[in-house]
């Protein structure tokens, strides 16, 4: 039988929920077509060799827009370009360097004289508990300091491209994008693990958190751009194989038939910057957008789903 206590979280989880959809309902009609779309929009996306940067390049192309794709990897880039057409300018480039950025800022300037739309889907994963990174064989083993440098060092990659990485994009384009646009537009691709704790993904959570909340400051600082966050649950593909705390001994094959499709997502990506929607969006919506919510209210309700969730015992 539950507790006094349990009852009163949920009754109060409950209540909270159905305010939260109400309010969620209010928010969704008050966004709607408040961007102006421009004519011959001018795309760059961040991280369009492979999955949803992928998908998105080819779904602009499509309906007419100017599309630059950037990627590190020249051979994957080129496949994109191909499939976009004529359409597309592909650069290859490296998100987390600063001078690459600048450079891509340049080559925009002269070939488009300026940019409309920017999404950031670049990002790295990380699928290993947090005692994990130090090399212990268990949880409860003290590391030495060669094991605690090697976390740092991992998290430090990490760190790298789901935070410096969005970091350096928004510092690079914001002034551009406010002088040459008439309506400028920034997606960030984050996860839903950045607002719902899980186990397995903390270093992945935390660096997605870091750069979701850089952005939604920056919405606030600069409110002449529509600032979307997009929070998607896991998406098809395989995204974890290169996470950067894999065993480099072995090659860690996770090619997820289950996740969210890429076309969908992707969808959903163009049609927010479409509308101007501005702040986080969360798909699907149920359970998680419930769930960081009421993760304040009743956390160990949501700490035992995640560690179901993960099959995760300590």
């Amino acid at each position: 039988m539950p507790n006094s206590k349990h009852l009163a979280g949920a009754v109060t989880a409950t209540a909270f929920a159905v305010v939260f959809v109400l309010r969620h309902i209010i928010k969704a009609r008050n966004y709607r077509s408040k961007r102006v779309q421009p004519i011959e929009e001018r795309v760059l996306i961040l991280g369009a060799s492979s999955g949803l940067g992928r998908t998105l390049a080819r779904q602009y192309a499509a309906r007419g827009a100017r599309v630059c794709a950037v990627a590190r990897r020249s051979e994957r880039l080129a496949i994109v370009a191909q499939e976009c057409g004529n359409r597309c300018l592909p650069f290859v480039a490296d998100l987390t360097e600063a001078a690459d950025m600048e450079r891509l800022r340049a080559q925009l300037l002269r070939q488009w004289g300026g940019l409309d739309t920017l999404h950031v889907c670049a990002g790295v994963s990380a699928v290993q508990p947090v005692m994990a990174l130090t090399g212990v064989s268990s949880g409860d083993e003290d590391p030495d300091a060669v094991g605690v440098q090697l976390a740092a060092e991992i998290a430090a990659r990490a760190t790298q491209g789901n935070f410096f990485g969005p970091l350096i994009a928004a510092i690079t384009f914001i002034p551009m994008m406010k002088r040459t646009s008439a309506s400028p537009a920034i997606l960030l691709v984050s996860s839903v693990a950045a607002i719902v704790p899980a186990p397995t993904r903390a270093l992945y959570a935390a660096t997605k958190a870091a750069s979701l909340l850089l952005y939604q400051s920056l919405a606030i600082e600069h409110p002449e751009i529509a600032f979307t966050c997009m929070l998607p649950a896991t998406i098809e593909g395989n995204f974890r194989s290169s996470a950067v705390d894999a065993d480099p001994s072995q090659k860690l094959d996770e090619t997820n038939k289950k996740g969210l499709r890429l076309d969908y997502v992707a969808s959903r990506c163009a049609e927010a910057v479409d509308q101007g929607l501005r702040g986080n969006v969360v798909i699907p919506w149920f359970p998680f957008a419930i769930a960081h919510h009421l993760y304040y209210i009743w956390p160990s309700f949501i700490e035992k789903q995640a560690r179901k969730k993960y099959n995760f015992t300590t």
